[in-house]
């Protein structure tokens, strides 16, 4: 990925620098799925706590180029397996996923014992963002 101007990097960080909601979209056998998840920016990708059998997952795994779209902004990128969201590898993201999505992240839906807790990660390889007028593309 072409790297962000700091001001294209700084209006990524205020708006998804945060627990906040993108679209994503994969696609198995030509047919395209698209999916709302709750997501954290930081250094040009996006995470992801989700599980390793869903069907994001699935078709990552068949094809791992995505797209995503958020307030203002649209980009491809390359899904990747992260494995284990508890492993040693995974400690620091894990961390701040625990601490950006600690309004719900214990609520029950998540199981951190269960193997199949995955961090999914997102590297941008190309997107457009809107802002206050200005556009850039990466």
């Amino acid at each position: 990925m072409k790297k962000l101007s700091q001001e294209a990097e700084k209006t990524m960080i205020e708006r998804f620098g945060k627990d906040t909601v993108i679209a994503l979209a994969t696609i198995e056998n030509e047919v395209p799925y698209v999916r709302y998840v709750n997501a954290y920016y930081e250094n040009g990708a996006f995470y992801i706590i989700t599980h390793a059998l869903s069907n994001k997952i699935k078709h990552i795994e068949g094809s791992p180029t995505i797209a995503i779209a958020g307030e203002w902004f649209t980009a491809h990128g390359k899904g990747i397996n992260l494995g284990y969201f508890g492993k040693r590898e995974n400690d620091m993201i894990a961390k701040k996923l625990k601490n950006v999505f600690a309004e719900w992240i214990n609520n029950g839906h998540n199981n951190f014992d269960d193997q199949n807790t995955i961090i999914l990660c997102v590297e941008l390889t190309d997107g457009i963002l809107l802002s206050h007028g200005t556009r850039y593309e990466f």
